[in-house]
């Protein structure tokens, strides 16, 4: 989607944060946006999920999340002084505020326009909905 339709300019594609599983996710959520920091969002991104192993079991403690940010490139000592600070928990907090008044419960969920995609679904899915948006703008 986002090589198809976003770095297009055709659609914008926002992701948001919906850690709900506990402390654990939510210090996912925040060392991601430290890596946002250099950059490197989609990078930590796929680290974080390649590396769940269940919920609150010492996956996601700071050790491993600046682990992880070794293994994505970035530099440590920012991302470190980044994450210890939580200076995006406002922004977390946010993101999921909004995912509860639209009644979300669960991840992923991806959203085209009013359109509501809970779970997985294959590109194609995806691509009608986006078409049929872009052919209503016209």
């Amino acid at each position: 989607m986002i090589e198809t339709y976003a770095e297009s300019g055709q659609v914008r594609f926002e992701y948001k944060h919906f850690p709900f599983i506990g402390p654990e996710s939510t210090q996912a959520a925040l060392a991601a946006e430290c890596a946002n920091e250099q950059g490197k969002f989609w990078e930590y991104h796929d680290l974080l999920f390649a590396n769940q192993k269940g919920e609150n079991q010492g996956a996601f403690r700071n050790n491993v999340l600046k682990q992880l940010a070794v293994e994505a490139g970035l530099d440590v000592d920012q991302f470190s002084s980044c994450l210890s600070s939580a200076k995006y928990r406002r922004v977390i907090e946010q993101d999921r505020a909004e995912a509860r008044q639209l009644g979300v419960q669960s991840t992923p969920i991806i959203f085209v326009n009013d359109q509501r995609f809970d779970g997985a679904y294959p590109f194609e899915d995806f691509q009608k909905a986006i078409e049929a948006e872009l052919a209503k703008a016209q």
